[in-house]
């Protein structure tokens, strides 16, 4: 079965081979940990692992997949400095070494986010890498020479940039989005991290140290840069060192289009002479009850803020995977409460198959791989969870568990059990037993009404079943005792 995604190089949906036999080599633009992760950047992160998983499972492949950390740039030097506020004890003692305390905050957060993406469902056995950019300085170094020696770069005050006035003289820039490049003018310069759309300059490459910050030696042409890498580079010296040029496909946020992939591609090319990959693939953005997620709108919220507030991380997972990864995703706590139901409904209907497979008397047979084509084929559509999700739903509204043959209820048993190598949301031991909460005061009554029965005091024990009964509960009797229950 053949996957179509849309790749964002190409603005069409496009069918997808592996560059190289049945190996797919992914690489995911991955965390800057300076902070917590928020549920805007966990739906970044799922995207990936869900298509990882569909490459897998439906279409058969192995997959390299490589999600980088950013652990050096502009927010995590600030926030790392000597008496920043956001310096937590957790963190250790800071020293006068900036190296050493910008590491220290990374390494905390990039702790925190591992846990955070295990909470949510993703497999760190899944990852072929997770490379750290302060690992790989040599790499970006080395790539950094090989823009300036093919005349795509140029050092000033210490720094070294890409020359976008050469490049654009052979190559397009503005291939992931359109780009205004009219009031280009070549020779300004621009030495942010991230930068808006309209900032169409030479991007630093390489930053000259400045006191205070971390860094490291850089020789180039017999000149030491002492200073640090800019954003951009990393993935493209990350990307080529842990799965080669070109890979197969790169994801991220419809965020990071622009600048950040779109240098990607001209820093790659330039340096290495390849493409960066052949598919690009990104996911749109993550709303709150509608609007935008913001701090100053109260509606910002990270995963473990969510957690505290008593929410499923699962359910979380299904919500995000159950849209579509290029559609905006609306975050409403109503939906997860109606996602939570979804979710449960499968889990009730995957417990129903198991406890009645091996006794079943019906004779109703169902066309199982019929009905795992159709849904795995809305899979192979650009991932089109809600469609898949929609069969799914039908299916078992029409096909109660209790109703099919053992046969049909085996095999359903192992297309629920691919569809769960997917989601990774459900639970496939025995059912867990109820506990059922009983007030006090039903406890009470059913007391006094055990005793009446003794007592052959019938009236008085009807009375008390009466209160039971308006109170929402009933008595089972058996010869020696009794059992409460929820009406």
């Amino acid at each position: 079965m053949q996957l179509h995604l849309y790749n964002t190089l190409t603005r069409s949906n496009q069918p997808f081979t592996p560059l190289k036999q049945n190996v797919v080599r992914m690489y995911s633009c991955g965390p800057t940990v300076y902070n917590y992760a928020h549920i805007g950047n966990m739906r970044a992160f799922l995207f990936p692992d869900l298509l990882q998983r569909v490459l897998r499972v439906v279409c058969g492949y192995e997959v390299e997949w490589v999600m980088n950390i950013t652990d050096i740039e502009d927010k995590i030097i600030h926030d790392s400095a000597l008496g920043s506020p956001a310096w937590k004890p957790e963190m250790g003692g800071q020293t006068n070494n900036p190296n050493e305390n910008a590491a220290k905050l990374a390494l905390f957060y990039e702790r925190e986010f591992l846990n955070d993406i295990s909470t949510i469902g993703i497999r760190r056995e899944h990852f072929h890498a997770i490379p750290r950019a302060t690992d790989f300085i040599a790499e970006i170094t080395d790539l950094v020479s090989r823009i300036v020696e093919n005349g795509f770069g140029y050092e000033s005050d210490g720094s070294v940039y890409f020359n976008l006035n050469e490049w654009r003289k052979s190559e397009k820039y503005g291939q992931l989005c359109t780009i205004d490049t009219e009031n280009f003018r070549a020779g300004v310069r621009i030495d942010a991290d991230e930068y808006e759309r309209d900032q169409v300059s030479d991007f630093v490459l390489w930053k000259a140290h400045k006191e205070g910050e971390p860094s490291w030696d850089f020789e180039l042409n017999g000149k030491n840069l002492r200073g640090r890498p800019g954003w951009h580079i990393e993935c493209s010296a990350m990307g080529h060192a842990t799965l080669g040029l070109p890979f197969d496909i790169h994801t991220g946020g419809v965020d990071l289009r622009f600048p950040h992939h779109e240098d990607e591609i001209a820093q790659s090319k330039a340096g290495y002479g390849v493409e960066t990959s052949a598919f690009w693939c990104h996911n749109e953005f993550l709303e709150v009850e509608g609007t935008k997620m913001s701090k100053s709108k109260g509606n910002f919220f990270t995963l473990r803020e969510l957690l505290e507030r008593g929410l499923d991380a699962l359910d979380i997972r299904f919500a995000m995977m159950s849209a579509q990864y290029n559609s905006v995703f609306n975050f409403t706590f109503f939906g997860l409460e109606s996602t939570a139901k979804a979710r449960q409904r499968i889990q009730d209907y995957i417990y129903d198959l198991k406890e009645t497979a091996l006794d079943s008397s019906s004779s109703k047979s169902v066309n199982v791989a019929e009905f795992r084509a159709a849904v795995f084929a809305e899979f192979l559509n650009n991932l089109h969870t809600p469609k898949a999700l929609e069969r799914v739903f039908a299916f078992i509204n029409s096909n109660p568990a209790n109703t099919l043959d053992s046969n049909s209820q085996t095999q359903l048993l192992a297309f629920f059990g691919e569809l769960n190598d997917i989601f990774d949301v459900w639970n496939f031991g025995a059912r867990p037993e109820k506990h059922l909460e009983i007030p006090s005061e039903v406890s009470d009554y059913a007391e006094k009404r055990w005793q009446a029965k003794k007592d052959r005091n019938f009236a008085l024990a009807d009375e008390m079943r009466l209160k039971i009964t308006e109170l929402g509960f009933t008595i089972l009797d058996s010869k020696d005792s009794y059992t409460i229950e929820k009406l």
